[in-house]
């Protein structure tokens, strides 16, 4: 029995590691609000505190750091405007407009779950760590 262990572990073990183009999209879309800012400027352009009023429980800090990664990765665009108070304005690039028919596929995954799963809202984890419904 252990050597049927052994065996089955080292099938397992040669599972290729995921290729450089899964990489290069999680490396660029992975973090839990890059996606919401994505779809929110995937219909105008928007200002920072628009961003962070439409996308909830977000923090001025993460969304700062998030912002940043999705500008250094080419997906937007930040514009200062020599206003005062200076005006700021996020939009998607050429290159980040690329990205649209992804999350529309994505939102159109999500609709499907929720609909198998019952419910037109996702289950959010408390802090208690269980599943429940909105």
């Amino acid at each position: 029995m252990e050597n049927m262990t052994d065996e089955l572990c080292k099938t397992h073990a040669k599972l290729p590691e995921p290729p450089p183009e899964i990489e290069a999209t999680l490396a660029v879309l992975s973090g839990k609000w890059k996606i919401l800012i994505l779809w929110q400027l995937m219909r105008r352009e928007c200002r920072f505190n628009e961003l962070r009023r439409a996308i909830r429980g977000v923090s001025q800090h993460m969304l700062t750091t998030q912002l940043r990664d999705l500008e250094q990765h080419g997906i937007i665009s930040r514009t200062v405007f020599p206003e005062v108070p200076p005006r700021v304005e996020y939009a998607l690039t050429e290159h980040g407009e690329s990205l649209k028919s992804v999350i529309r596929v994505l939102a159109g995954w999500g609709h499907e779950h929720l609909k198998r799963q019952g419910t037109s809202r996702p289950l959010r984890r408390p802090k208690t760590g269980q599943l429940t419904k909105l």
